[in-house]
């Protein structure tokens, strides 16, 4: 159904509200739901059968956030990012720092939903702002057009304050009382009508990206957020947006959220390999350290080198596994037998679990 209202050139003020004036739940949309959610279910029992279901997520979020943030152009590397969130140093690249603000506005938004199971305008705006490190709220000033790699405008969201937050608070009740739809398909619904609203001046992406992790949780489809959805989405990332503009400019819903069913399958079956990949890696270097050097070996230091790629002395410490100079002992002996490279990083040495390192680069 031709959307024949809409002028690339002019404010789509006229965006329908929600629910869809369409049928979305085809058949083929269906069956792909089904395997979708699936997929999520195999990834979802499999992170809480673990041991430590949290172990993993630090590692895991600041991938999601180092993609999400590459769509947009904020290009960083993993090693300055788990350095940075490892090292005592301050900060110099402007990149890693905008990857970690992203990480910090995903974990702000989890806490949100464990005391308030709701996605509001409100978290959205508390998001971005994380994201941003500013005060900016909704846009207010007119003339917000979005433009292609050669300068032409492709879409220009709504304009006007009030007609913003009208379509924001339209999209709230959508996403928080509408039970209608199964909820992935909800999920896709959502994620076009956010990006389409544009609401904010800078961040609407991320923002954007954020919500469907909070949204996977929010019901209960993925209790533990450990997915990497950017990654589909930058290696399909022509496709997405030729696929959200074609929504708006000729209502093929079906290719959207068939696109997106298939970005929660693909990426809920690659988290599955990965989280096995890990464990097993776990696994193999608890039997190995034990062998080795059964005096440094404990179950919780082996959880502390694999929280993250990089570990220092005072995650030991605080983990109750010792002195200082224990600690460092263990450390030095784990690099001595090949377990851990050590790393320079100002005045701090870091120690990194490198094989886990390879995984997380390579999955």
């Amino acid at each position: 159904m031709k959307t024949t209202e809409f002028n690339r050139e002019i404010p789509y003020n006229n965006l329908p509200a929600l629910p869809p004036n369409a049928e979305i739940e085809t058949k083929k949309v269906l069956l792909k739901a089904i395997s979708a959610s699936r997929a999520l279910a195999q990834l979802n029992g499999a992170l809480t059968n673990l041991p430590n279901p949290h172990l993993f997520l630090d590692a895991i979020h600041v991938q999601e956030a180092k993609t999400s943030s590459e769509i947009e152009n904020i290009i960083t590397t993993n090693d300055d990012l788990y350095k940075s969130l490892v090292a005592d140093r301050k900060l110099e690249n402007q990149a890693t720092k905008e990857v970690l603000f992203y990480k910090e506005a995903l974990w702000m938004g989890l806490e949100s939903l464990n005391k308030k199971p709701f996605i509001t305008t409100n978290l959205c705006i508390e998001i971005v702002q994380c994201i941003k490190k500013s005060t900016a709220g909704i846009r207010v000033t007119p003339g917000t057009k979005l433009a292609n790699s050669m300068g032409e405008v492709v879409y220009t969201p709504p304009s006007g304050e009030d007609v913003i937050w009208e379509k924001l608070s339209n999209l709230e009740k959508f996403i928080n009382e509408n039970t209608s739809f199964d909820p992935l398909i909800k999920m896709a619904v959502m994620h076009y009508q956010f990006e389409a609203i544009h609401p904010f001046a800078d961040g609407n992406g991320r923002t954007g990206r954020i919500m469907l992790l909070l949204f996977l949780k929010m019901e209960r489809l993925l209790d533990i957020p450990a997915i990497y959805l950017s990654d589909y989405i930058i290696r399909n990332k022509t496709e997405y947006y030729k696929r959200l503009r074609n929504v708006t400019e000729n209502g093929q819903w079906e290719d959207f959220i068939l696109y997106m069913l298939e970005m929660v399958e693909t990426t809920a079956v690659k988290g599955l390999n990965r989280l096995q990949q890990i464990t097993e890696l776990m696994e193999e270097m608890s039997v190995q350290i034990k062998t080795a050097i059964p005096k440094v070996f404990s179950k919780e230091l082996v959880e502390v080198i694999f929280r993250l790629p990089y570990t220092k002395r005072q995650f030991l410490i605080e983990a109750g596994l010792g002195t200082p100079k224990t600690v460092g002992n263990y450390l030095i002996e784990l690099e001595n037998r090949g377990f851990l490279k050590s790393v320079k990083v100002g005045k701090e040495k870091l120690y990194l679990n490198f094989r886990l390192m390879e995984i997380l680069e390579t999955a």
